[in-house]
């Protein structure tokens, strides 16, 4: 009562108007990971921000192990640290049967829901009803260095094979200063070493549980993926290949310290940017190599940006994944960062877009990848799970790390894969006992 004594008219309206302006001010946390893609989602903030003047953006962003850790923790317990959490096709159906999800029905018409790949849209669908929305998709597919290649008189095959790989890792490697033949992953993982190795073990003919649910983590199929796994990385790939996961690795190739590098098709984006690759005018692409099968040789994964029920900032959360995944951010991005830095794998429009497909070399082909990968038909022996470099039950989080740990442990000699394996055999049937998918 004191100011409206005191104060001028204006004065006093003004400073009404500023109080009631700090007081619609909404803030929400957005946990994410520190990916390319969301670090340029990151430093568009302030587009955001002068679009909606009434949200700001607090920023939680960590190393890919690291924000599941937290992001599961926080939801589990009704944390509510965060507002918006970046999840994958493999968090969203089970956290959204439990009610942690917010669903994102009623989507405003300027969204085009439609317009989403519909691979994408159902991995990310729970009872029919999105509860994430994608902020980029990808598949997994083999870079290589054509320079090096050409050089070699190596020539690269149609759909290379793993034994093929080896061989040119061979010849390859160290024929420049710092160059290993290959670079993948090793950071232990579910969501790291594990999702590269799911896909190698599918295409060695190997599964993660029989029909009964019986793992099979002991059996020819994953012994021979694995000891090929540790040879060839232990032969022909960089130092302390253990420590490398996605992020590690697109640094060493897109530096030249790589001469193969098999990995997320989210990756092209950034590798063929001449401003942020030194190998951007000598790179190729071909399909994921294969053993004794294709299936489940390249995977299905999205990243996405989901609402947890218990956040208490609802509509501005909204608000904020709607724009960060709509048609007009896509736009944003090729405007302003150039078109190889759009997120890809989401819209059929981004695909239908001329300039970026001329920018991108790769995308009819990363199209092709996502949409041809089948998580319920990844193995070559039938299999009762939805994933291709997952499994799709609560309890896959801990044993995939379980399991992935076991196997960095031989990439770098603490055990043998035969050891190893038998370790995860053991681990895993007693946490599928307790869960009551076999029999004690």
């Amino acid at each position: 009562m004191r100011l409206a004594r005191h104060l001028p008219v204006t004065t006093l309206a003004a400073a009404i108007a500023i109080s009631g302006h700090a007081q619609a001010q909404t803030e929400i946390t957005v946990a994410t990971v520190n990916n390319n893609d969301m670090v340029i989602m990151q430093s568009l903030t302030e587009a955001f921000e002068e679009a909606h003047p009434d949200i700001t953006l607090d920023w939680v962003v960590l190393e890919e192990n690291v924000l599941r850790q937290r992001m599961t923790t926080d939801i589990a317990t009704g944390g509510a640290q965060f507002d918006v959490m970046t999840i994958g096709t493999y968090e969203v159906p089970i956290w959204a049967e439990r009610g942690w999800l917010s669903p994102l029905d009623n989507l405003p018409d300027a969204y085009n829901e439609d317009d989403l790949l519909a691979s994408v849209r159902d991995g990310l669908s729970y009872d029919d009803t999105l509860h994430a929305l994608p902020f980029y998709a990808e598949s997994s597919m083999m870079y290589y260095r054509t320079d090096l290649f050409e050089e070699a008189g190596i020539e690269m095959s149609e759909q290379p094979t793993w034994e093929e790989v080896r061989e040119w890792a061979g010849e390859l490697h160290g024929t420049q200063d710092g160059l290993a033949g290959i670079c993948l992953r090793g950071k232990p993982g579910w969501g790291e070493n594990m999702a590269f190795v799911s896909t190698l073990v599918n295409t060695y003919g190997g599964r993660w549980f029989d029909e009964e649910w019986n793992p099979e983590l002991n059996s020819e199929a994953w012994v021979n993926a694995i000891q090929f796994y540790v040879d060839l990385l232990n032969d022909y790939g960089p130092p302390g290949a253990s420590s490398n996961g996605f992020n590690e690795n697109l640094a060493l190739f897109s530096r030249g310290n790589c001469a193969m590098w098999v990995d997320a098709t989210s990756a092209a984006g950034k590798l063929y940017d001449g401003n942020e690759s030194d190998v951007a005018d000598s790179l190729g692409f071909d399909p994921a190599p294969v053993a004794e099968t294709p299936k489940g040789s390249h995977w299905l994964w999205s990243w996405a940006l989901a609402i947890p029920a218990s956040s208490e900032n609802q509509d501005a959360a909204r608000e904020f994944i709607t724009w960060a995944t709509s048609q007009e951010y896509i736009e944003l991005v090729g405007e302003t960062q150039g078109w190889t830095s759009v997120p890809p794998g989401t819209r059929e429009s981004t695909y239908a877009n001329e300039q970026y497909t001329e920018a991108a070399p790769f995308a009819d082909f990363v199209l092709k990848a996502i949409k041809d990968a089948d998580p319920t038909d990844s193995t070559l022996e039938p299999n009762p799970y939805v994933g291709v470099q997952f499994v799709g039950i609560p309890e896959f989080q801990s044993i995939g790390t379980q399991v992935g740990q076991t196997i960095a442990a031989a990439l770098t000699g603490d055990t043998t894969v035969e050891q190893a394996l038998e370790s995860a055999q053991r681990a895993t049937e007693r946490t599928m006992q307790r869960a009551g998918y076999i029999e004690r």
